[in-house]
C-alpha cells in the first residue's frame, strides 16, 4: 500500500472519488447522505426503523440538533470554548474551530524523532492473505454502492468482489526528546496513520510534553491496510468487533516498534492508549473492550460505532451498533457457532456495554453535528447515523458509570479537520489524567 493511499483512505469513511469528467466510464455512484430508498421511517415497532426527529435535511449530511430527545443531555458551552481540565459527561462546542495554540511549532521547545519503516501481509501471521475489493477504476467503493443486500436482512450487505491480496502499510513512530534509552514509555496507538487528521499529532505531542501536561510518551501511527468498509483490509481490521486486530499490534507491530525505534514500551495497560478515526475510532474502543488487560486509555474522533462489520456475524448481526443497542432487525435469538452448528449465544450478551461489568476503560470521543448519515444508499437498516452512534453511546456509558468525555460539535463534519486542531491538545490531556508527569 502506497503511503498515499493510507493517508487518502483513512481520512474519511467511505469516500467516493468520481473520474474526471472528460473519462468515457460512467457516472460514479455518490454517497447518499440521507434517507435511504426502501427505508421504514414511519413504524418503530418494525424492522430496520429510522429515526428522522430532528434532523435538517437541506445539508448533507443532514444537522443534527443537539437538544433532539433521542440525544443525551449536554452542557452547551460558549462558542471557541472548550471543557474544563478533566471533566466529565457531554458537551456542546462550537461552531468555531480554532487552532489551539499547541498544535502550532514553538521556538525552543525540544522536538520528538521519527522512526518510519514497512511492513507487508506477506510477514504477516494475523493478517496473510490481505483483503482486496474490485471497485471501478476512479470510483471508491463503487462494488458495494451498488450491491444489495441478504432478503429480509437489511443489515448484511453481499460483497462478491472481495478475494484475497497483498497490503503493506507504514509505520511512523514518534519518540519524545527527552526519552532516556531503556526505560519503560507510555504509549499511543494510532490508527489510519498518515491520515491528514494528525498532522499536528507530532507538534502536540513535543508541546504538551515539555509543558508537563501529558507524559513523555511514545507515539504509533499504524497506516491501514488499503480501501475502505465492508470487502476491504481497512474494513476488516477496524470494523470487526473481536480482539484480533489488538493481537496484530500486539504480535507483529509492537515488537518492530521496540527493535526499528530502539525503545521499550510499558506493559502497564494504564500507560497504553488507543486513538483513531471513523472505523480505526471504533477500533480503538474495540481494542480495550476486548483487551481490557492492554490497555485503559481510548480517544477517538467520529468513531463508526454502526453496522459496518464484514462479513455478516450471526452472533453479533449489528456489528459495533450492538455496542450501545440492540440489533435492530426483527427480535429472534443471538447464534454463535458450536460444534459447527449455529446455535443461540448464552448469554446473549448484546448490548455489549449495556450487559457487561464495566470495565477499566477512560473514553473521549467527539462527533459532528454533519456527521456521515446513511452513506451508502443500499443498506436502510436504522444503524447506519454516525452522530446517532455517539449520543447512544454516551448514554450508555453514562448508565454505566463509564469516565468519559464526549463533544458534540456545531458545525462539524466527518473527522472535521478544524474540530481536531481545536480539541486534540485538551482530548490527550483529559485522556492521560491520572498518570504520572515526570
Amino acid at each position: 500500500m502506497k503511503r498515499q493511499w493510507a493517508v487518502l483512505a483513512g481520512t474519511l469513511l467511505s469516500a467516493v472519488w468520481c473520474a474526471s469528467s472528460a473519462s468515457a466510464q460512467p457516472a460514479c455512484v455518490t454517497q447518499n447522505m440521507g434517507v435511504p430508498p426502501g427505508a421504514n421511517t414511519t413504524d418503530k415497532a418494525a424492522p430496520f426503523f429510522i429515526d428522522t426527529t430532528g434532523l435538517d435535511f437541506k445539508t448533507q449530511p443532514p444537522t443534527r440538533d443537539p437538544a433532539n430527545l433521542n440525544y443525551p443531555r449536554a452542557t452547551e458551552l460558549a462558542d471557541g470554548k472548550l471543557p474544563a481540565a478533566g471533566v466529565e459527561g457531554n458537551y456542546i462546542i462550537g461552531p468555531t474551530h480554532t487552532p489551539a495554540p499547541e498544535t502550532i511549532a514553538k521556538d525552543g521547545v525540544p522536538k520528538g524523532t521519527v522512526v518510519s519503516f514497512t511492513i507487508s501481509s506477506k510477514d504477516s501471521t494475523v493478517y496473510n492473505p490481505g483483503l482486496i475489493r474490485d471497485d471501478v477504476a476512479g470510483c471508491g467503493n463503487s462494488s458495494i454502492m451498488n450491491t444489495t443486500t441478504t432478503p429480509g436482512n437489511k443489515s448484511s450487505m453481499i460483497v462478491t468482489t472481495s478475494h484475497p491480496g497483498t497490503w503493506t502499510r507504514t509505520i511512523d513512530v514518534y519518540v519524545p526528546a527527552n526519552y532516556q534509552p531503556g526505560t519503560e514509555a507510555p504509549f499511543i496507538v494510532i490508527g489510519d496513520g498518515g491520515s491528514a487528521a494528525w498532522k499536528d499529532m507530532n507538534t502536540t505531542l513535543d508541546n504538551l510534553i515539555q509543558q508537563k501536561r501529558v507524559p513523555a510518551m511514545v507515539s504509533i501511527q499504524i497506516g491501514n491496510g488499503g480501501q475502505d468498509a465492508q470487502g476491504a483490509q481497512r474494513g476488516k481490521e477496524y470494523d470487526t468487533v473481536s480482539g484480533v486486530y489488538t493481537q496484530f499490534v500486539e504480535r507483529e507491530v509492537l515488537p518492530l516498534v521496540e527493535q526499528r525505534a530502539k525503545v521499550k514500551l510499558t506493559k502497564n495497560p494504564e500507560g497504553r492508549a488507543t486513538v483513531g478515526l471513523s472505523s480505526s475510532g471504533a477500533a480503538a474502543f474495540t481494542m480495550a473492550w476486548f483487551h481490557p488487560e492492554l490497555y485503559h486509555r481510548v480517544l477517538a474522533y467520529s468513531p463508526t460505532m454502526v453496522n459496518q462489520q464484514w462479513p455478516y456475524d450471526p452472533s453479533l448481526r449489528g456489528g459495533a451498533w450492538e455496542y450501545h443497542s440492540a440489533w435492530t432487525g426483527t427480535p429472534t435469538p443471538n447464534l454463535t457457532v458450536k460444534a459447527g452448528a449455529l446455535v443461540p449465544s448464552d448469554p446473549p450478551g448484546v448490548p455489549l456495554i449495556v450487559s457487561a461489568p464495566v470495565k477499566p476503560i477512560r473514553y473521549w470521543f467527539e462527533m459532528g453535528d454533519q456527521d456521515l448519515y446513511y452513506p451508502n444508499p443500499t443498506i436502510p437498516d436504522g444503524m447506519h447515523d454516525w452522530t446517532m452512534s455517539a449520543a447512544l453511546m454516551a448514554k450508555v456509558l453514562a448508565d454505566k458509570g463509564y469516565h468519559y468525555q464526549y463533544l458534540f460539535a456545531r458545525n462539524a463534519k466527518h473527522v472535521d479537520r478544524p474540530t481536531v486542531s481545536q480539541t486534540l491538545p485538551a482530548a490527550l490531556e483529559w485522556l492521560w489524567k491520572g498518570y504520572p508527569v515526570r
